[in-house]
Order: structure tokens, then sequence, then C-alpha cells
């Protein structure tokens, strides 16, 4: 959970610290995020691919296997983090054309640049996480972005607001401080998972190249994963340009209570990442029953922390917006929104896990097919309609979220319950015949 809760903490230093300078900046920062998050999910989703091949590997013991689906993984997730950063650069100019305030646009350019940068290393050390995390080493990711934020608030302090000898750069000082904590963040845990003899096995390189076998194992897995990533963090981002359309100070109350939603929605990713493991480990050992009982106590677990969550986003709605600004409307609106917010943790909760469970099963392509639905059949024309000033307005987008994320769980455990039943009833008969 603190892994995963990592790469939002980021932007969090980046929300409350830019927040100090005004409405505009915290609204160019979440445009900004908003353009560069899309890329982020994707390689993210594409990484995902290599925890439960590794996971199963190791259920399995079979180390050679596990070390070709590591290295195979660095590999494909190096050359994603060069993509997807020609890709935001080549996106830039869309964000004139999408009817934001121009003022935002401006300032959000240049921090673009920067972070779209931070990609390349921050998809490296996907790799290594999702290898660490593969085998149940979870906790060198959780050491190495906790740092990793310390180093970002740290440069963030000094080049934003231009401390002893720095200039001040604002919003670009913001950004210089993300790739530099998320370049930390790679070597940091490439030298403590090097320097570990238990992983010695798996720097070694194989003497077999690379085989596009095995690439093409990674591509069935992570291509389908990064959509589904894509689908959802697309509604949101959705939900930032509407938001957008409704001016400056509703752009920032929405980045207000997203970036809220966001730290609470990466613990439920980070138990998503158990449930992905050990599913994986049983599936790899043949043990379907104890798989089942495993993946529901990881979905009541998400129940009860978001339960938590939702109490507490209702009981200080009107508290937590002051951690990032000092603006009376920015406030009540984003006070309302976390309202809607306290309501869809549940599902969002949920359905993040109950994807992980269906991850470790290798099961891809179907839950892809739901999110698609649930995020833009069902979700988005809700929030577009609902969603325009005459209509309800932010309040409006954001019951389009919670109508979308509600269908994705409720049909994603559908799909689950079935395949897992169907399973373990193959098992029982497999001996018979």
């Amino acid at each position: 959970m603190m892994g995963q809760l990592g790469h939002v903490l980021v932007g969090l230093a980046d929300n409350i610290m830019v927040g100090q300078l005004g409405a505009a900046p915290l609204a160019a920062v979440s445009l900004g995020n908003s353009l560069v998050f899309i890329a982020l999910s994707i390689g993210i989703g594409f990484s995902f691919a290599i925890t439960p091949l590794i996971a199963e590997a190791d259920g399995a013991k079979d180390i050679e296997k596990g070390r070709s689906f590591f290295q195979h993984g660095i590999v494909m997730c190096c050359l994603n983090g060069i993509l997807l950063f020609l890709l935001l650069l080549a996106c830039k100019p869309l964000l004139y054309h999408l009817d934001q305030p121009e003022e935002v646009v401006n300032l959000a350019m240049p921090y673009i640049d920067i972070v779209a940068f931070s990609l390349i290393p921050l998809m490296i050390f996907q790799a290594f996480k999702q290898f660490g995390d593969g085998l149940s080493q979870t906790k060198y990711a959780m050491y190495a972005t906790i740092i990793a934020n310390l180093v970002n608030v740290l440069f963030n302090y000094l080049l934003i607001y231009g401390v002893w000898i720095f200039p001040r750069l604002e919003l670009e000082g913001a950004a210089i401080g993300t790739l530099i904590s998320r370049v930390f963040m790679l070597f940091f845990l490439f030298y403590i998972l090097k320097s570990k003899k238990k992983f010695a096995t798996y720097f070694v390189w194989a003497k077999k190249s690379l085989q596009k076998k095995v690439f093409k194992r990674l591509w069935d897995l992570g291509f389908p994963t990064a959509l589904q990533m894509l689908f959802e963090v697309g509604i949101f981002t959705a939900s930032i340009f509407l938001a957008g359309t409704l001016g400056t100070n509703p752009q920032a109350a929405n980045q207000v209570a997203l970036n809220l939603a966001s730290m609470t929605f990466m613990i439920a990713v980070g138990i998503g990442v158990t449930a992905t493991i050990r599913v994986g480990n049983q599936k790899g050992m043949g043990n379907f029953k104890e798989l089942r009982r495993i993946a529901i106590s990881t979905f009541l677990l998400v129940f009860l922390i978001e339960a938590i969550f939702a109490i507490g986003f209702i009981l200080l709605k009107d508290l937590l917006p002051l951690i990032y600004i000092d603006n009376a409307e920015v406030i009540f609106l984003a006070s309302q929104l976390l309202i809607v917010a306290a309501l869809f943790q549940l599902s969002d909760g949920l359905q993040v896990v109950i994807l992980g469970a269906l991850r470790g099963l290798q099961d891809v392509r179907m839950p892809t097919m739901i999110c698609f639905i649930s995020y833009w059949i069902i979700g988005f024309p809700i929030s577009y309609y609902l969603g325009k000033a005459e209509a309800l307005g932010s309040m409006g987008i954001w019951l389009g979220l919670l109508a979308g994320l509600s269908a994705s769980a409720i049909m994603l455990y559908i799909r689950f319950a079935y395949l897992s039943k169907k399973m373990i009833q193959h098992a029982s008969i497999a001996p018979k015949m």
C-alpha cells in the first residue's frame, strides 16, 4: 500500500506547495498531471503484467522462468518510458483545443515537459518494483518511495519558492523536484535488489537472448491491463477537462477532491497488488479453494478500509481542502465533491482489488471490456450531461464517476465468482477422469 501510495504522494506535495501560489497554478498542475497521468497509467498497466507471471513462477519454484520474465520486463518498461515521453510531447498542443482557461494552459506547458521526461526513470523503477512484488518482497519498493517523497518535498521547497541559493521556479521547480525524486527512486531500488543474495540469480543475464514469445506473454497480459487503467484514468481525466469548462475555481476544486480520492484509491491498489501476488501463487500451486478464500479476504479487507476513509471524508469535508488552498469558493466546491468521493470509495476500492485478483488468474480481456462499458458507456455520459453549468455542475460530474465505478465493481465481482467456482469444480473432477 505504501509503495503504491508513493506515486500519488509526489502529486500531493506538488499540489499543496503549488496551491500556495494561487488557484491558477494549482489548476495548471491539475491540467498537466491529467495528461501525464494518462501516460503513467498506460505504463504502469504494462508493468503490472510482470507481477502475476513472477508470482506464478515463484509458486511453481521455477526460477529460470521467473528470471526470463523479469529481464524481458525491464526491457519492455524501458521502451515504454521512452515512448510515453515522446507521446506526451506530441500531445501537448491538444490542451489549447479543449476549452481550458488560456492562463492555466500556458502555465502547464513547461511543467508537462519536465514531468513527462521523469516517466523514463519511473517506468524502469516499475519493472524492478513489480518484480519484487511478484516475489512477495514489497518492502524495498516501499522504502524507495518513502525516501523519494522526502527528496521531492525538499527540492520542491527549494525550487518552487527560491530558497537559499536556488532560483524561484514555481511550477517548473515542482516538476524538477519530481524528476529528481524519480531518478533517485530508481537507483535506490536497483542498488538494494542488486545487493541482496536472494535476488542474485535473477540479475544474471539469461544465456538465451531476448525471446519474442516472452514479450508476447507480457504483451498479452500488459496491454489489456493498460487499457483497464486507461479507461478508468481516462474518465477521471475527462472530469478535469469538464471541470475546466466551468472555470478556474471549479477546476482547482476538482483537483483538490481528486487528489484526496487518489490517495485512498492507491491504498486499494496496494491491496490489489496483494491479491495479484497471492492469487498468482495459489494458481501456480494449483490450490484453487485457497485461491478463492484469499481473494475474498482481500475484498473484505479493502471494503473495511475504504469504509473508514469514506467516513473520514464526510466528517472532514470542510477541513481537508484547507490543506491545499486558501480560497473560499474553491474550498466550498471541494467540500461538496468530497461527499460524493466518500460514496464511491467503496466501489472504487472493490473494483481495483477484484481486478488485481483477476490479474492473478491472468484473466484480463473480459475485465477490460467490463471497464470500458462501466466508465465510458455508463459513467461518462452521466458526467457529461449532469456536469454542465446549467445542470449540477461539478457535483454532476462526480455522480457520473460514482455510477461508473459502482457498475465496474458489481460486474467484476460476478466475473471473479464465476471463474473461481469453475476452477474449483474442474480441479475436483480432474482426479476422477
